[in-house]
């Protein structure tokens, strides 16, 4: 029951103030468990003016998919993936997962600025509006990719190819005895955190520049790419 949802709930349901009113964010939110979890974060983060895109595990349970559904039905303003991935810790997959949302909200109506993403056991200790304000004082048109060159602890992540092992019961990535080539374009690999807040003209960049699809391409194989996809792309020239 919707009416049930909104009021029990207390989702926000009209922006707080002319600044936030005037500049909407894009949430990519992955999940696959804990549902009581995901409405807290979720009511947390609401805002109107906002755009939501769930992506849900495909290998989770059929009663968690349709409560999320459930949910998801009652907003204009939130929807599932239209794609969706087995997704594998540390895998290509969950980097896919984000791109996959990332390639339904460039066609959104809404006009979003920034894109945040999440998972689902992520919870807020900041407000919109702090947020919002935050960006716009040190990160006008930036992006925040917090990352370094890649340490030569990590080097075995993008040197070895690895392989998905997609399992309903234990999904696991394992490393193959195959040597990468070296990555495209001659790129310095960054590494950094998998979680981001990005422009949409970056958004658009990434999913649409040679460069970005080639990397991509490439990090296929690699162990925990979204850790250094974003990272990397965001320390191009130019």
């Amino acid at each position: 029951n919707c009416s049930m949802v909104l009021k029990t709930l207390h989702f926000i349901t009209r922006p707080l103030s002319d600044e936030e009113g005037n500049f909407s964010l894009a949430y990519i939110i992955t999940i696959h468990k804990e549902l009581e979890m995901f409405v807290k974060l979720l009511r947390a983060i609401y805002m109107p003016q906002n755009i939501y895109c769930i992506h849900v595990d495909e290998k989770s349970p059929k009663d968690y998919k349709a409560a999320v559904q459930n949910i998801v039905n009652c907003f204009e303003n939130i929807f599932i993936s239209s794609k969706r991935e087995n997704v594998v810790y540390a895998g290509f997959s969950r980097l896919q997962a984000d791109i996959n949302c990332m390639r339904d909200l460039v066609h959104s109506k809404i006009q979003w600025n920034y894109v945040i993403n999440l998972c689902g056991q992520d919870y807020p200790i900041k407000t919109n509006r702090d947020i919002i304000q935050y960006i716009k004082s040190k990160w006008n048109g930036k992006n925040m990719t917090p990352g370094v060159v890649q340490p030569l602890h990590m080097k075995h992540r993008t040197q070895v190819s690895y392989r998905e092992y997609v399992h309903s019961g234990m999904s696991y990535v394992y490393p193959t005895k195959n040597i990468k080539a070296k990555p495209p374009y001659n790129l310095t690999i960054y590494f950094g955190s998998a979680y981001y807040i990005l422009t949409k003209e970056f958004v658009e960049f990434t999913l649409t520049d040679a460069r970005a699809k080639d990397l991509l391409e490439w990090s296929r194989d690699t162990y925990s790419p979204d850790e250094h996809y974003w990272v990397t792309l965001n320390r191009l020239n130019g």
